[in-house]
């Protein structure tokens, strides 16, 4: 069964509460798909008038940034051996690749590795718990993350839900035609800017990240 179409099958309570804890647990640091769980609320919500867009957005911006901020506390306590822990589970998210580009984000960007990752489904994966493992000053990656989250979140549900009541009413007009033309612009954009980020790291040169133990410089 697809998403979209469980979610229409509980009620709008448990519609909020899974968006929070699902985008919750991705942001702590789980792969879990939840961009495609809030994506498909979003939508949910353009066709069900039990659904509250705007408590959708801030339930998903809440599990964002509290997900967030556990990751990062746990980062910060458990420090490479962590990752390395991860690598062993889960080595399609956390293999050294993976981790070598997210680390060399950090090290360039800072608190914007934070913000903008966000938008990037690795590096929101990766965003709480190794800012805690880089040690990043907790006030800076608060403000990224709260900041982020709520953008990220509020701002996708906003996006999908109006894009879902315009291609409703364009499916009356034009029948699915127009909404196929629609997701495939968006889909395409998508990919095109994912794309020129993923190049920008890359090129960005590797940097070491201080063992667990050792005491960072203090900005």
């Amino acid at each position: 069964m697809h998403i979209q179409e469980w979610l229409e099958t509980v009620p709008a309570v448990s519609v909020y509460v899974l968006v929070g804890v699902v985008i919750g647990l991705e942001s702590l640091g789980i792969p879990l798909p939840g961009e495609i769980v809030l994506v498909s609320a979003a939508l949910l919500a353009a066709g069900h008038d039990g659904i509250n867009p705007w408590i959708l957005g801030a339930c998903a911006s809440v599990g964002a940034v509290v997900g967030d901020s556990v990751g990062y506390a746990i980062g910060r306590k458990g420090g490479r051996p962590l990752l390395a822990r991860l690598g062993g589970k889960f080595p399609k998210h956390f293999g050294e690749s993976q981790i070598g580009m997210a680390e060399r984000s950090f090290q360039k960007w800072g608190m914007w590795a934070v913000f903008f990752g966000r938008f990037v489904a690795l590096l929101r994966i990766f965003a709480g718990p190794l800012a805690g493992v880089l040690h990043m000053p907790y006030w800076k990656f608060l403000i990224a993350n709260v900041l982020g989250g709520i953008v990220w979140a509020g701002g996708t549900t906003a996006v999908v839900y109006s894009v879902g009541v315009v291609a409703e009413a364009w499916l009356k007009r034009f029948s699915y035609l127009g909404l196929v033309v629609a997701v495939l612009v968006g889909v395409t954009s998508m990919l095109v800017l994912k794309n020129r980020a993923k190049k920008a790291t890359a090129r960005t040169p590797a940097v070491s990240v201080p063992e667990a133990g050792t005491v960072p410089a203090a900005d």
